[in-house]
């Protein structure tokens, strides 16, 4: 099973599988957005991430390749009283518009290869306005022994080194390493290695 099928599989689950609600760190990191401006959220899935970035005044575009993930990303939005442009595309692969964004969001979207991801970060760092803020979540290689979500790649999995190396362009970098009970859904549920890294262009 490919990784499309295996999504649009896992998408087709009557609840949002990782919830409603944004992701804890990107929500945590709500005083960094501006007061207007255009944000994108890449692999937004059921559009969690999406809608709440749109709650805080955004303009927001998500891209996700699962039309059924994007079908509830619409309802949420609606539910929630918000636009969002969603366009159905591989990530790796959407013409991203240079210098657009004032933010670029990336939670959990682990399923690249190496050699996908860093054209893909490389494509989001093209898209950030000068000044824009760039927020990444994902786990790290020690979530292979709580096994409670994610990649079992270890080559896919996200270390500080990792993101100060493809990232070391940008400046204002932050991170934070965490091990903590994760309540996002089911998909996401129990003691998770995550690190989150801020920054700006």
């Amino acid at each position: 099973m490919g990784e499309f099928e295996r999504w649009e599989g896992r998408f087709a689950a009557g609840d949002y599988i990782f919830g409603k609600a944004p992701n804890y760190f990107l929500a945590a990191c709500q005083p960094l957005l501006p007061k207007s401006g255009a944000a994108l959220s890449i692999a937004d899935g059921e559009g969690r991430n999406g809608v709440w970035l749109a709650l805080q005044g955004l303009t927001v575009t998500t891209i996700d390749f699962s039309p059924t993930a994007q079908a509830k990303a619409r309802r949420l939005a609606e539910e929630m009283g918000v636009e969002i442009a969603i366009h159905t595309t591989d990530v790796h692969a959407w013409a991203y518009p240079k210098a657009a964004f004032d933010v670029v969001v990336e939670i959990f979207a682990q399923f690249s290869t190496p050699a996908e991801r860093q054209v893909k970060w490389a494509n989001m760092k093209a898209a950030l306005k000068p000044g824009g803020l760039l927020v990444i979540q994902g786990y790290t290689p020690k979530q292979l022994e709580y096994g409670t979500g994610g990649p079992k790649e270890l080559s896919h999995l996200y270390t500080r080194e990792m993101l100060s190396t493809a990232f070391a362009d940008l400046h204002d970098l932050h991170f934070t390493e965490e091990e903590l009970e994760m309540h996002e859904g089911g998909a996401h549920h129990g003691m998770s290695a995550v690190i989150g890294m801020t920054a700006r262009k």
